[in-house]
């Protein structure tokens, strides 16, 4: 169906090995999935009533999607990571599943335009880093997200193993299913079962046919793969639960009506499954959360540093703080309405609630190490600051402080007045000297108070990094070019 070739499938990176049917019969929840969801505000639609009802007596496995459209998942995609950790954590099995064959096709909802083409090669690279990516992320819940059967919620900075899945996290890749599979042979097996007029009333469709561009054929048939994926799922692995963002909600159905056709006969019920969506990341102004004007907030530290990502989170507004810390973060509910009275108090630090979400999503995403390296490289920055600067801190903020390149010679044994000039940070070596009176001039967050200092070679970092400061936002990156 996909077009997939040899070589692609040679290529694609070998998947995690899901549950199997046997391995499924689990333990009952420690908590109702859906009630923890939905006070997190991380349920937007579900398929049928009854999920709740058997959520909450029976351990399910629960997947969600994701294409390797990029290299990297973006800020957006964690929420879908985050409801497979509750998932994970009440008692339920979650399995995340890369596109690799329908990222071939390109999924039309919430698309203006059709996605660009990418090679087998770049698809099968994304799929590869995407899945250690959801490897990481989710090995790091199953090991530190606890609930507890009174159902208080715990986050550990050490492993002591999770109240639900074990710590065991299955990443699976749809090109092992549909690489084999014939384009005849799919219109045979499923296509005879979809309905067309079911397939245009889809919103994702009618939006797109409305639209100057329109929808080709590929883009309209997604919803067909997308949904067999749940049949195969749910036929090999006993999956019984698709989570989604809002905009998944047709696919997410075409699924269950797939499954009630393929999977069900006049001897034989079809499985009960079920489908949830949770609402997509948005402002207070409805606004995609998770994009700047620089680009996708991208999960990966290859793509984005945990300082810029904690950075992105630490502006966000006080008008949907207290928000993303329900949906984002797995911090107890009482400490979250706690922090939201706090707000409201005359002695409150500005901030603080801020501080709290970026410490905590960097914290998810990233691990300790990642949060570390954030918050030393957010120290590193303030001038005056105690930390100790190592080339890596001043990497991490590289693209948060202006930078030039100035030779050896012209900083070893320069008066600091000199570089500070040369560096184009001020116009003369009279206002530099001024500046250092007035208590407003440091080298490395130290204080210069000597208008005569100069640079010495112990004070490049690592023999090739300076930071200086001209005040508190004056802030200059010096590099010692080759």
């Amino acid at each position: 169906v996909a077009s997939a070739s040899a070589a692609a499938t040679d290529t694609a990176p070998a998947p995690a090995a899901a549950p199997s049917q046997q391995q499924q019969q689990q333990q009952p929840p420690v908590a109702n999935l859906v009630e923890v969801l939905r006070c997190r505000g991380l349920v937007q639609d579900v398929t049928s009533e009854e999920f709740e009802k058997v959520a909450a007596v029976t351990g399910l496995p629960v997947y969600c999607g994701f294409d390797p459209t990029a290299d990297s998942l973006h800020l957006g995609n964690l929420l879908g990571i985050i409801v497979l950790a509750w998932a994970g954590a009440c008692g339920h099995s979650p399995i995340a599943l890369c596109g690799g064959a329908t990222g071939r096709v390109g999924d039309p909802s919430g698309r203006s335009s059709e996605r660009p083409v990418l090679s087998d090669a770049e698809i099968n690279r994304n799929v590869e880093a995407i899945g250690n990516t959801l490897r990481t992320i989710l090995g790091r819940a199953a090991t530190h997200v606890t609930i507890t059967p009174d159902g208080r919620v715990n986050y550990s900075s050490s492993s002591n193993g999770s109240s639900g899945n074990g710590g065991e996290v299955a990443v699976l890749n749809n090109l092992d299913w549909f690489g084999g599979m014939s384009f005849l042979g799919f219109l045979r097996d499923v296509g005879k079962y979809a309905r067309v007029g079911q397939m245009l009333a889809k919103e994702s469709v009618r939006t797109r046919m409305e639209s100057e561009s329109g929808i080709s054929f590929t883009e309209f048939t997604y919803q067909l793969l997308q949904g067999y994926d749940f049949v195969h799922l749910a036929k090999e692995h006993g999956v019984r639960v698709q989570v989604g963002g809002s905009d998944q909600w047709g696919n997410i159905t075409a699924g269950t009506d797939l499954i009630r056709k393929l999977l069900g006969s006049e001897d034989q019920e079809p499985p009960q499954c079920f489908g949830l969506t949770f609402p997509l990341l948005v402002d207070s102004e409805g606004r995609k959360f998770g994009k700047s004007t620089g680009g996708a907030i991208w999960l990966s530290a290859d793509k984005l540093s945990p300082y810029k990502f904690y950075q992105y989170l630490f502006q966000v507004t006080d008008a949907d703080v207290i928000k993303f810390l329900r949906m984002l973060t797995f911090i107890p509910l009482e400490e979250i309405s706690a922090i939201e009275a706090d707000m409201e108090k005359p002695g409150y630090v500005p901030n603080t609630a801020q501080k709290k979400l970026a410490e905590a999503v960097t914290r998810f995403v990233h691990g300790e190490e990642g949060l570390t390296q954030a918050l030393k490289a957010t120290e590193a920055l303030r001038p005056g600051a105690a930390t100790a600067l190592d080339a890596a801190t001043l990497e991490a903020i590289a693209g948060d402080a202006p930078s030039c390149s100035l030779s050896s010679s012209q900083l070893v044994g320069a008066p600091l007045t000199e570089v500070m000039v040369a560096a184009g940070m001020l116009k003369s070596k009279a206002e530099v000297r001024r500046m250092i009176k007035n208590g407003g001039v440091y080298l490395n967050n130290a204080k210069v108070t000597d208008g005569l200092a100069e640079v010495q070679q112990d004070d490049l970092i690592d023999g090739k990094l300076l930071l200086l400061a001209a005040g508190k936002k004056n802030k200059m990156l010096i590099r010692v070019a080759p």
